[in-house]
């Protein structure tokens, strides 16, 4: 079979398999007042691998494709490390001396500092010097999302045309977290260790590790949040897909986590967080 009949029947094979994942999760009217008390709209996908059962909140939008921001941070950093961009998370790029939103950006950064910190100058660098025909190329290679550019080479996964779905999102990370993306496995591997968060509880052999990343087109009407990512658990990992609208800008960015960690707390993914103080 010819490489381009071989990604048209892996493409169809994903698309299928993100129908069925978003078909068959049920829904979680109790994950409703997570987002009315937060005061926000949106989306919360999860495909718990412990027993089989996936839990949605607004199974419609789940579905519906957005602008994933720094979220594509993940496969992109993939891209950058198979075209030899990108070497290792000590790896130091330069700062130019240009002013950004956040003062952690105005300075020298590690690739790991530059994941963690979801430095956009870094990876705008990291596009350019892919170019268009690399980014759809790779884009093509992982079937992400609608694969579009349009928008600019350094614009087009912030506020242009490039748009996922959560269900998209956490089939995408179920095969990162397999090591079965089309990428070295080492690779695979340094990517997902720049995307942990925190491990708790782990006296024992008991603990979880949370990985995420999280995703804000603060430079686009209306503003869009998003928190994607996985749990590590011993009997499973328990993959999520957030998504919100954002009307407060900086003072909505909090509520992704939050209404995440309650969520998967609930289905005993996570320990319970401490509870918000009481608005009288």
């Amino acid at each position: 079979m010819r490489l381009a009949a071989r990604l048209i029947a892996l493409a169809a094979l994903m698309a299928w398999a993100a129908g069925a994942t978003a078909a068959t999760a049920a829904p979680r009217d109790d994950w409703a007042p997570l987002f009315e008390d937060a005061g926000v709209t949106g989306t919360l996908l999860v495909v718990d691998e412990r027993d089989g059962s996936r839990h949605v909140h607004d199974d419609a939008r789940a579905r519906q494709r957005f602008v994933p921001a720094s979220t594509f941070k993940i496969p992109h950093l993939l891209f950058a490390l198979d075209a030899g961009i990108a070497t290792d998370a000590a790896q130091t790029f330069r700062w130019d001396g240009v002013p950004r939103r956040f003062a952690h950006w105005n300075r020298d950064q590690t690739l790991a500092e530059a994941m963690r910190g979801s430095t956009v100058w870094v990876f705008q660098d990291f596009a350019r010097a892919l170019g268009e025909r690399r980014e759809r190329r790779y884009l093509r290679r992982v079937g992400y999302g609608n694969r579009s550019i349009a928008g600019g080479i350094d614009r087009f996964w912030l506020d242009g045309g490039l748009a996922i779905s959560a269900v998209e999102q956490i089939e995408m990370l179920r095969r990162l977290h397999r090591d079965a993306l089309p990428f070295d496995v080492a690779h695979q591997h340094l990517v997902k260790s720049l995307l942990l968060i925190e491990r708790v509880g782990s006296g024992g052999g008991t603990g979880v590790a949370l990985h995420g990343k999280t995703g804000w087109t603060f430079d686009a009407e209306p503003q869009l949040g998003w928190f994607v990512g996985w749990v590590d658990t011993a009997d499973g990992a328990v993959f999520f897909a957030l998504n919100i609208d954002m009307p407060g800008g900086a003072a909505d960015a909090p509520k992704r986590e939050a209404i995440v960690r309650r969520a998967l707390a609930s289905i005993g993914a996570l320990p319970a967080p401490p509870e918000p103080p009481r608005r009288d």
